[in-house]
């Protein structure tokens, strides 16, 4: 059954590798023998990261990528397939949120928003794929949602609409693409212990919100890795459209 979730045959594009989930998704992959391109604005960590994979003996090489620009989309493609060769799996994880009332968020704040987590998602999975379709190569992109594409809490409404719009493109998208042996799935995350958000779970509010998880617990970022290799891999060859809850029952409330 190992071989049922191999990805050492597999190109695997990450965004928003320098940080957080993006950088464990990359450091999963590689280590299950996946060619990762790391891609992301902040070149210094992502420099780091190749060094560390490939330290490791992994294979992994760092592109500059700016999911809000389409020109710098197609460029990163191109980088990355010049290095490690057709991309063949996508992990569309880049984002951003802004935690602000409704009543607060600018224009500006929105587009930003909207502009990394759904806009960008969205024409960085379209050029992947028209590069498939064209070399008429199966392939396989994973949308990183959020089960705040469901549900919502205060203060970043934003980002939750970006999060619902990633779940309806993954299933938009995936209707479309089936014929050409393209697969699109997404995996929403719930409440995940990051460097970013790491000291918000020893204050009150931050134990709070904890506690509201079934589990009683904020997941790890390892407690992703099992999904996201389900995802990446041809494990889950007989899905597209899916969305995987990884929330530690949070929704259930």
């Amino acid at each position: 059954m190992s071989g049922l979730f191999d990805v050492s045959k597999e190109t695997i594009l990450v965004t928003g590798a320098s940080q957080g989930l993006g950088r464990q998704f990359a450091r999963v992959l590689a280590a299950h023998g996946a060619a990762v391109a790391l891609a992301a604005r902040q070149a210094d960590k992502l420099k780091s990261l190749e060094e560390e994979i490939r330290g490791k003996g992994g294979r992994a090489a760092a592109v500059a990528l700016d999911v809000t620009d389409t020109a710098s989309i197609a460029r990163a493609v191109d980088a990355a397939e010049a290095v490690l060769g057709p991309v063949t799996v996508l992990i569309n994880n880049a984002g951003i949120a802004i935690e602000k009332l409704a009543t607060e968020q600018t224009e500006a704040d929105w587009d930003a928003v909207i502009g990394a987590n759904l806009k960008g998602a969205y024409f960085l999975a379209t050029e992947v794929a028209r590069r498939m379709i064209a070399r008429k190569q199966s392939g396989n992109i994973v949308n990183i949602a959020s089960v705040l594409g469901t549900g919502v809490l205060k203060a970043v409404s934003p980002y939750a609409i970006s999060k619902a719009g990633i779940i309806q493109a993954t299933k938009a998208m995936a209707l479309e693409l089936a014929g050409q042996n393209i697969r699109i799935n997404a995996l929403a995350p719930g409440y995940i212990d990051t460097e970013m958000n790491h000291a918000f779970w020893s204050t009150p509010a931050g134990e709070r919100l904890a506690k509201r998880i079934p589990q009683r617990r904020v997941g790890a970022e390892s407690d992703l890795d099992g999904a996201i290799l389900l995802l990446a891999s041809q494990a889950s060859r007989y899905m597209t459209g899916s969305v995987v809850t990884v929330d530690g029952g949070f929704l259930l409330n």
